[in-house]
């Protein structure tokens, strides 16, 4: 006995070894692997300055702008920051419209934007706090974007604004309203003052003979658009002065009327010095910085070609503002946009028609329906003798010869053509409208007659179906009778055999979708709101909004068309939905561009805008 208790026993000293290895495999397994599985270490999230990071190469996606970011996030970790988003909303046949391409721009490190004070003129909006899900905590690590806030305001369903606020810029006086006091300057032809009275619309027009409703109409100069829309903007219900909720950045800067004060005997410096400042001034603003200006867009009342000077001849014309790498990065709106280029958008010139009532355009509808149509067709122009290519001298001369068409000549001395109520008395006594190139691709008297709803007849697919794709229907046959040029210029097809052949039920039907067009192809009275119905200057900046929105949502996604062909811009707004390649098209003739001087595209941009100001010298008044 006494040896036995003086040994251990063997078996209960391994027994008690291997537990207590055991033991300690539990704790390092629970502490190393089952704690730090539920409780991970989340690296901190990168914030992205995208404009350090812009690309050298011009790249668009359907026209609209490319922006490549660097360090392209995981398939998980964008799926992960997309779920919190409101999916993209469905695409409409206009959102395939283009948008600048991205320049490399001067970059900031600071991305921040801070808030700060609107205008006086305009209501400040702050968007309601944006409240994070339970879900937002679990979300996989993640790059932020410095337009992060702005989309996440679509998800705010109390807010009536989310998506939909608008930033301006507050700039010097020198690039608008300075504009205004020094109005006599803005024409060489005109004396704009009393066009730019009632806030852009011109004077009231009288209505001794009964051709406009009671109230709502102005003589309305037609390159009056920088300070309409301005003023419309001022009345947006949805302004904020937090940029960081922005869908978009307005700048307000008068570019048609700063243009046209120099456009005659101004060497290229002068006429530069507002563009060159403009942007030089933007650039230094911390909101530049967030998408190197790829959320800005800006109005020129002019027609594209105004602002696209090619060299620093002074005998070139116009300004080189479409042409500043800045201004690349920016949407530019304007009456008349160029089909090869990708950074500007064509938007309806000013009628004479201007409501401040929903009920001011229902009752001008309803009485555009009831009018008895006396005229098959009718024009109202002038020939183009220094321009073989024009086809208004045929036009006017089957006019003459038939029994059904209606002809208001227009020339150099007084005409009928310079009086409102006589060009809208002729277009209401019509069914069709020919509508032929101007100076330019486009008329204002396009609008005129739709207004007055009558059928336009088209004969250059620039004159509209390329141009105006925000506000008029993909499926240009619905509103519209197309005769290619050639059919008059070189196989002098009779205009009235073509029309007398559209059946009277379908005239009755096309007459129609013209007459429900005309809220969206008409400016609104800035110093008032429409209640319901959306007119030209809501479809355009609806139409930004959607644009910038989807062009942030495929820099998220990293979906973005690296193949886009800027030369191809017109094709793209052709496209069906999804589609992204572009090939050959029946209207390559019309905008091929000139080089031998046989292509049909209406010729070179500074002899179009120099041909622009003879009619604007007609139109004078």
């Amino acid at each position: 006995m006494e040896k036995a208790n003086g040994k251990p026993q063997q078996p209960r000293l391994r027994l008690l070894a291997a537990l207590c290895a055991l033991f300690w495999v539990v704790i390092f397994y629970f502490h190393f692997a089952v704690l730090r599985r539920s409780s991970p270490m989340s690296p901190p999230e990168q914030t992205l300055s995208l404009s350090s990071s812009l690309p050298s190469n011009s790249q668009q996606h359907h026209r609209q702008q490319h922006f490549v970011v660097d360090g392209t996030p995981s398939d998980e970790s964008r799926a992960s920051h997309s779920s919190k988003l409101k999916p993209p909303p469905e695409s409409k046949p206009s959102d395939a419209r283009r948008a600048p391409p991205h320049h490399p721009l001067p970059s900031s490190s600071n991305s921040s934007v801070p808030k700060r004070q609107l205008p006086s003129h305009s209501s400040k909006l702050v968007p309601p706090p944006l409240e994070s899900k339970p879900s937002d905590a679990h979300r996989s690590p993640q790059k932020n974007f410095p337009f992060d806030r702005a989309l996440q305001t679509l998800e705010n369903k109390s807010d009536p604004c989310g998506g939909r606020y608008i930033f301006v810029h507050d700039l010097p006086p020198r690039f608008n309203d300075d504009m205004l006091k020094d109005c006599r300057k803005l024409s060489l032809w005109t004396n704009m003052c009393k066009f730019t009275s009632n806030a852009g619309l011109g004077p009231p027009l009288e209505n001794a003979e009964g051709v406009f409703s009671n109230t709502g109409w102005y003589a309305t100069n037609q390159f009056a658009v920088d300070v309409i829309f301005g003023n419309r903007m001022k009345q947006y219900e949805c302004l904020t002065n937090d940029s960081s909720v922005a869908a978009a950045i307005f700048v307000p800067f008068y570019a048609g009327f700063d243009i046209s004060r120099y456009l005659w005997g101004y060497n290229t410096s002068v006429r530069d010095a507002a563009s060159l400042d403009l942007v030089d001034w933007l650039m230094k603003r911390p909101e530049w910085s967030v998408m190197g200006g790829r959320d800005h867009f800006l109005v020129a009342g002019r027609i594209t070609w105004d602002f696209r000077r090619l060299t620093d001849s002074d005998s070139d014309w116009g300004s080189k503002l479409l042409f500043l790498p800045a201004a690349k990065n920016m949407s530019m709106l304007v009456v008349e946009s160029s089909p090869w280029n990708a950074n500007d958008f064509a938007i309806p010139y000013p009628t004479y028609f201007h409501p401040a009532r929903d009920a001011d355009v229902f009752v001008w509808q309803e009485r555009m329906r009831k009018l008895e149509r006396k005229h098959l067709f009718s024009f109202a122009g002038a020939p183009r003798h220094d321009n073989p290519k024009s086809i208004r001298g045929q036009l006017i001369d089957q006019c003459r010869k038939s029994k059904v068409c209606k002809l208001l000549e227009c020339d150099l001395g007084e005409s009928k053509c310079h009086s409102p109520s006589s060009i809208m008395q002729m277009f209401q006594s019509s069914l069709f409208c020919l509508q032929p190139q101007g100076d330019s691709y486009t008329r204002r008297s396009a609008f005129d007659s739709m207004l007055a709803g009558c059928i336009p007849v088209f004969f250059h697919p620039g004159s509209a179906y390329v141009q105006y794709t925000w506000h008029l229907p993909r499926n240009y046959s619905t509103y519209s009778v197309f005769v290619p040029e050639d059919d008059v210029r070189k196989r002098n097809v009779s205009i009235e055999e073509r029309l007398k052949r559209i059946p009277p039920d379908v005239v009755k039907v096309m007459r129609e979708k013209v007459i429900s067009l005309i809220p969206g192809l008409i400016y609104a009275d800035p110093r008032s709101r429409l209640e319901t119905l959306k007119d030209a200057f809501d479809v355009s900046v609806e139409a930004i909004i959607d644009k910038v929105t989807k062009l942030r949502r495929d820099i998220m996604e990293d979906d973005e068309d690296k193949d886009f062909i800027e030369e191809n811009s017109w094709k793209y707004v052709l496209l069906e939905e999804g589609q992204r390649t572009v090939g050959a098209h029946e209207w390559d003739p019309f905008f091929s561009k000139p080089k031998d001087g046989n292509s049909d595209s209406g010729g070179s941009s500074a002899t179009t805008a120099k041909n622009s100001w003879r009619s604007e010298q007609r139109n004078q008044s």
